[in-house]
């Protein structure tokens, strides 16, 4: 097992984020910008696992990609992140180091945060990669 293609899947993720036509004017970060406001992507945390068999060495990855607004309401925040999980599963990512097996939509959670103002959609997928 390595986490060497850990900065990789995130450059990948990135990069096919911020080409999303889509996804044109949502900014994109990965750490949370200082007094933010407005609407953001944020790459945010990850899990890995070894996943190596006797084909080789492999490894899985759970990414979590978050959209964050102060903006009323949640229909736009669930839209930019149905084009997040549109643009991603199945997207064919090229990693510096390791191969992108598969990208695969996990789990999403939306609620509220900082007392109701801010809005918050986590969506986590599973990507598999072989070293």
């Amino acid at each position: 097992m390595s986490y060497g293609a850990a900065p990789g899947l995130q450059q990948a993720v990135f990069q096919h984020l911020t080409g999303t036509p889509a996804l044109v004017g949502v900014a994109t970060y990965d750490a949370v910008p200082p007094n933010a406001t407005g609407t953001f992507i944020l790459i945010g945390p990850e899990e890995a696992r070894d996943q190596s068999d006797k084909s080789g060495a492999g490894a899985e990855h759970q990414l979590v990609i978050s959209v964050i607004t102060d903006a009323t309401g949640f229909l736009s925040i669930k839209t930019i992140a149905a084009d997040i999980s549109d643009a991603l599963i199945g997207a064919p990512l090229t990693l510096v180091r390791g191969q992108l097996v598969s990208l695969y939509f996990l789990r999403a959670s939306a609620r509220r945060i900082e007392e109701g103002e801010t809005r918050r959609i986590d969506l986590t997928f599973r990507a598999r990669i072989q070293l």
